[in-house]
């Protein structure tokens, strides 16, 4: 017998959603995820524009169009890459952009509190669309180098350090494939290690540094869980500059586990602070905004406040 003074969930209001599905997240091991959210919003009465292609490129052009038609919400299933698209589709607009994550690296719904649990994000997702949608802030990346000044969004954070190098690597190499390209390639780059000289411009007064890892970010974590700014906020109006002092192989092997936990803040090695906009030079490095390629440095970081709209 149901208690009728119990509070009862109300049904959503019929939405037109568009669901852009990477069916390689994870290296393919994650196939049917997408449909099982499809089907849990059709279900709910929305109507839904399922997309997904075979390969990523037909992908964002599929969700460009259908986001020009100005749907009541964007959702991407996959990780911090298919973010990285739905972030670059959707910012500064009306738009609001959904989180199921399904990826190897899943650090902006990791700091939107999103669950990982399939059944439990979709419910998250479904209770999120039945409410006022969060606001966060964005990062903005410019590109300035070769002759290139256009700008792309990122929610987590931008690297122009040893994981940068690191992914430029991965990226190059055509085997293995799978994860354990990266595990190589991070330990190539380790035996190269070496601090690099950075030209910057944070908040307008230029400085020179001498680094191993650096980054800009809006969000807490990096490559999966690596609690890079640990005391980083979404939503603050702020991004926080991370720059590791040069050390030893040894050294750097010994802080890695402290900063997947975040107790690395606080070394005399680590400076941690608060700006609103940095640009960055350094020869031979190459950035990457989200895990996505941005390119050479120089570039130019800022922070747009509430410039997404989030299901979360």
């Amino acid at each position: 017998m149901t208690d009728s003074g119990a509070p009862q969930p109300q049904p959503a209001t019929s939405l037109r959603l568009v669901v852009a599905i990477n069916p390689s997240a994870s290296f393919g091991r994650t196939a049917g995820v997408g449909a099982k959210v499809v089907a849990a919003l059709r279900a709910d009465g929305h109507t839904v524009e399922e997309l997904i292609a075979t390969d990523f490129e037909t992908l964002k052009m599929a969700a460009r169009a259908a986001v020009a038609e100005h749907p009541d919400a964007l959702v991407v299933v996959g990780g911090d890459g298919m973010v990285s698209l739905g972030v670059n589709l959707v910012a500064e607009t009306p738009t609001p952009l959904g989180i199921i994550p399904s990826g190897t690296g899943n650090d902006a719904a990791l700091g939107l509190g999103i669950p990982f649990d399939l059944d439990k994000a979709i419910d998250a997702l479904r209770s999120a669309l039945r409410r006022p949608q969060r606001v966060i802030d964005l990062g903005r990346v410019t590109r300035l180098a070769e002759g290139v000044s256009d700008s792309l969004y990122f929610a987590s954070a931008l690297s122009a350090g040893f994981d940068a190098l690191v992914n430029e690597r991965a990226n190059a190499m055509r085997r293995p494939r799978g994860a354990s390209r990266y595990t190589i390639a991070l330990l190539l780059e380790l035996l190269r290690l070496r601090a690099r000289s950075y030209d910057l411009i944070v908040d307008g007064a230029p400085r020179s540094v001498k680094s191993v890892l650096l980054a800009v970010s809006n969000n807490r974590s990096i490559g999966g869980g690596m609690l890079i700014t640990p005391d980083a906020l979404l939503d603050d109006g702020a991004l926080d500059l991370l720059i590791v002092a040069p050390v030893s192989r040894l050294k750097f092997l010994r802080l890695f586990p402290r900063v997947f936990k975040g107790t690395h803040a606080g070394l005399p090695i680590v400076e941690l602070s608060r700006v609103t906009s940095v640009r960055l030079d350094a020869p031979g490095i190459v950035a990457y905004a989200d895990g996505e390629r941005v390119g050479p440095l120089p570039v130019e970081v800022t922070i747009v406040p509430g410039a997404l709209r989030v299901l979360a």
